[in-house]
């Protein structure tokens, strides 16, 4: 006895798909982009589509533009801060100490010290 299913053998998206079946394809141009790694990107943009300036290398990540002899320079990276020290931006020493001090005398008060 069979299994039942009518169509074995095949899947979604299986089978000759052709232009007729798909339609006409839309003109393309193919914009190369230069990172700074000079790694090049073809990206292929519908012919009456505006093209961006900068494109993201699939490879590095960095941005990319247009001019291979002129690539967007890598962006600054900023070191990771610790709560820490964006407190002790905003903060003098001398404020975290009167601070310190204000919540050790209310500490103290609360317990009975």
């Amino acid at each position: 006895m069979a299994g039942g299913n009518a169509i074995r053998g095949t899947r979604v998206g299986a089978g000759p798909m052709g232009e007729a079946e798909r339609g006409e394809a839309a003109p393309r141009n193919r914009i190369p982009f230069w990172c700074a790694n000079l790694h090049e990107t073809r990206v292929a943009f519908a012919s009456d589509a505006d093209v961006p300036e900068l494109w993201d290398c699939p490879r590095c990540g960095l941005p990319a533009g247009q001019d291979r002899q002129n690539p967007p320079p890598a962006p600054r990276t900023e070191p990771y801060k610790t709560h820490l020290a964006y407190v002790r931006e905003r903060r003098s020493d001398a404020d975290g100490d009167a601070l310190l001090e204000e919540a050790l005398t209310r500490l103290h008060q609360r317990r009975g010290a």
